[in-house]
């Protein structure tokens, strides 16, 4: 390889769902940065293009209406997405998270506490626990079926899903989510061998703890400014001893989407300062 770099990056275009999150807007800035087409799926397509601005309304990047778990909405998506900027070569999908009420309150059951059926897993709401599933695993599949058509068509393209650290080692109280990244990693190395034929590479990243607007107050105390004790415990069981910072997981987006990856596929990369490596001891 003569150019350790991403210029085969540069005009080609990506179409990121869940753009305009925490995780999905730091991407969104990298994917600008070396000179990607970009269009980002959104469910609010007047806040999103409000944060794009920060691009000084650039052609090269777009906030497209589209629902991550409605094919038909997505399917009028890549319609506009070919229209205004061409056939797609990248889809990340970013968009995820999880629901209060498919969290149980309480960490462990003990002969103290079994009795409480609503804070424990007993107590769950089913329909809850689907709507994670949905967002999660089918908001993954169903942007696959759609915006991988290009690729499959003209055998080359890149597919990069975003996992969770949970997928690796379940975390107590998010059992819903948990199980849902984790089958976002065995369909990434599924789909890596399905599409291999075709030239197109599937892989995943799992971020570690990124403290966004969804785990925010979880893991830090709004008064103090202090980890919580949940956020103690991470920040224990992480060699870094300190959160992730969601520019941290731009390189490891930009790597696996660009040449200097071209023969990686059906791998999940964790970006977590060590917290899936540490036994505790």
């Amino acid at each position: 390889m003569n150019n350790l770099n991403f210029q085969d990056l540069k005009d080609k275009v990506c179409v990121i769902t869940g753009g305009s999150g925490v995780i999905g807007f730091a991407i969104v800035r990298a994917l600008i940065s070396v000179g990607l087409k970009v269009a980002v799926i959104t469910r609010n397509k007047i806040k999103t293009a409000d944060k794009l601005s920060e691009f000084n309304n650039s052609e090269n990047i777009i906030a497209i209406d589209g629902d991550v778990v409605d094919k038909s909405s997505l399917i009028k998506a890549k319609e506009e997405i070919n229209r205004k900027l061409g056939e797609i070569n990248i889809l990340i999908n970013c968009a995820g998270g999880n629901f209060p009420k498919a969290t149980t309150e309480i960490e462990y059951l003990d002969k103290d506490n079994k009795d409480d059926k609503t804070k424990s897993f007993l107590g769950l709401e089913l329909e809850s626990i689907q709507n994670v599933f949905n967002l999660n695993y089918l908001g993954t599949i169903i942007p696959t079926q759609v915006f991988s058509e290009d690729m499959v068509k003209n055998n080359f393209g890149v597919i990069l899903n975003i996992s969770s650290i949970s997928s690796f080692r379940p975390l107590t109280k998010v059992s819903a989510y948990s199980a849902a990244k984790a089958a976002i990693n065995n369909f990434t190395k599924w789909l890596s061998v399905h599409f291999a034929g075709l030239n197109i590479r599937v892989n995943a990243i799992a971020p570690g703890f990124i403290l966004a607007e969804q785990n925010k107050y979880l893991l830090i105390d709004k008064d103090t400014g202090k980890p919580t004790k949940r956020g103690e415990k991470i920040i224990a069981a992480t060699p870094f001893k300190r959160f992730v910072d969601p520019e941290e997981i731009q390189g490891a987006v930009l790597f696996l989407i660009s040449d200097l990856s071209k023969a990686i596929t059906g791998v999940v990369l964790q970006v977590d300062g060590g917290f899936n490596a540490y036994s505790g001891v």
